[in-house]
């Protein structure tokens, strides 16, 4: 079993996809902050964060790089989550230290699929 990182300040989207990755066999924590996010990764030690890269008290571009620069916490793979899908967004999460990008609304499938590559598994039921 997965243990999931989800670091969401919308309440209903982190309810709701908080509850939809449990119905598929994750365990998920939920972050409402970056700060926070950075916080539960070091003492948790997930197996993938999903972070939303509009947040409060630290966004999701500042946090993830620097979960990507501590070596503890390099490995685990991070999802870029945004409503704001401009032109170059995805670039950014990849400089950003992002190992893939999606877009809001969150299309479950798809999603399904990143996190599936990333975890390295053959299947997500």
């Amino acid at each position: 079993m997965y243990k999931i990182l989800l670091v969401e300040d919308n309440e209903m989207n982190r309810d709701m996809l908080s509850r939809r990755l449990t119905r598929k066999g994750f365990v998920v924590i939920t972050a409402n902050d970056g700060q926070q996010g950075v916080e539960l990764a070091e003492s948790e030690r997930p197996d993938l964060v999903l972070m939303d890269m509009s947040l409060p008290v630290m966004d999701g571009w500042e946090a993830t790089r620097f979960l990507k620069s501590s070596e503890e916490l390099k490995a685990i793979p991070v999802i870029a989550l945004t409503a704001h899908a401009m032109a170059g967004d995805d670039e950014k999460a990849y400089q950003a230290g992002c190992d893939d990008f999606d877009t809001k609304p969150v299309v479950l499938d798809r999603l399904l699929n990143k996190m599936n590559h990333l975890l390295t598994t053959e299947s997500i039921n």
